[in-house]
């Protein structure tokens, strides 16, 4: 008699996922509490509750579990941007403006994530290859640069967008601008309150409205 062993490789698998969350959970908190680069493997296997060798049979060092979180948000925003502009029946411009919604619902809603992609950036720019975020990006949203290009065409070509915009390069602009201030806020936080005495949300939407009145055609 033949018994099938696919029961318990399915159990096996989803034991190895929960592990593996719990690990990626465990350091996210720790990066967000004291930086990234002042947590070491051995905190991690502590706030994780775990053994040392559990933890290396997942990642073999800090940066595979800083690189596990990238891929993981990144996968999860993209897939929020193209459900908010595929649930926009209207012009190019309000597509693009429900895109900045995602942004700003994000940071009002996990700033500690936010945060995190702050601190990557930092040890992107001083540590790691374009090459590397480039794969996970290409993994993520192949064909993610001429999706953008179509959307400006689509905006100029509708009468939502200014006629002088490039589409290779408006887009990605935007983009950055947004992400570049979302990060801002999330790192700083309450200061950026004390400091300007405005709201964080209130801050980003007239930031995202400023970039989209740049857009606008007149």
């Amino acid at each position: 008699m033949v018994t099938s062993t696919k029961p318990a490789d399915g159990l096996y698998r989803a034991h190895r996922e929960r592990q593996r969350r719990r690990i990626l959970a465990a350091a996210q908190e720790l990066f967000d509490q004291r930086g990234i680069d002042r947590v070491t493997m051995g905190e991690i296997v502590s706030a994780a509750g775990i053994r040392a060798s559990t933890l290396y049979e997942y990642f073999s060092n800090k940066d595979e579990i800083v690189w596990a979180l990238v891929e993981g948000f990144m996968t999860e925003g993209s897939e929020r941007v193209q459900k908010s502009v595929e649930g926009v029946s209207g012009p190019a411009l309000a597509k693009i403006t429900a895109l900045c919604r995602v942004f700003e619902d994000e940071l009002m809603r996990d700033p500690e994530r936010v945060r995190f992609m702050a601190q990557f950036d930092a040890m992107y720019a001083r540590d790691w290859s374009v090459e590397r975020l480039l794969t996970i990006e290409d993994k993520i949203m192949p064909g993610r640069f001429e999706c953008f290009a179509n959307l400006i065409r689509e905006g100029i070509a509708d009468g939502s967008l200014r006629s002088d915009l490039d589409p290779d390069l408006t887009l990605h602009s935007i983009v950055n601008a947004v992400i570049g201030a979302q990060r801002r806020l999330a790192s700083l936080g309450d200061r950026v309150e004390k400091e300007y005495g405005q709201p964080i949300g209130l801050l980003f939407r007239e930031t995202v409205r400023i970039v989209l009145l740049g857009l606008q055609a007149r």
